[in-house]
């Protein structure tokens, strides 16, 4: 495989990020989003930095693959979770590096950050696969079941 860059997206990112985004709901939890609304959403992110960043993975100069990172205070650990979301990696790239290669280069930037005090992120329960790509990437099943209210998808 050819060598895979990472790098911080840019609104030119954003129909990619979309797209992503859209492809993963479809894919992971049968959702079909509202592509106005997730639009908008795609470009808060750049409009408020406090609110996250995407990174992009390139493979031959190819978008290959997204993640977006959110930030969650804990008091008991006086410092910052860094939140694991909006993750997508094109169909026919999947198994080839994508994933570990953006959470090598976010868990890199975490460590190396002396506010950050780990990374989270939650699944769909029935993707297996992704489980176990998470598995080997280092990151370790919690205690904890999520529990919504969700207000705009209602579920």
């Amino acid at each position: 495989m050819t060598e895979i860059k990472i790098r911080l997206a840019t609104r030119d990112d954003a129909e990619f990020l979309v797209r992503g985004n859209a492809s993963m709901a479809l894919e992971t939890e049968h959702l079909s989003l509202d592509l106005d609304r997730l639009r908008d959403g795609v470009h808060a992110v750049f409009d408020v930095p406090a609110r996250g960043v995407y990174y992009i993975a390139e493979v031959g100069g190819r978008r290959a693959g997204m993640m977006m990172i959110t930030y969650e205070w804990s008091d008991w650990r006086n410092g910052v979770f860094w939140w694991i979301q909006s993750v997508f990696v094109e169909h026919d790239l999947r198994g080839q590096g994508v994933f570990k290669a953006l959470y090598g280069h976010v868990e890199g930037l975490a460590k190396a950050d002396g506010g950050v005090c780990g990374l989270r992120l939650y699944v769909e329960s029935g993707n297996t696969r992704a489980q176990g790509t998470y598995e080997r990437c280092g990151m370790t099943r919690t205690v904890y079941q999520m529990f919504e209210d969700d207000f705009v998808l209602g579920r």
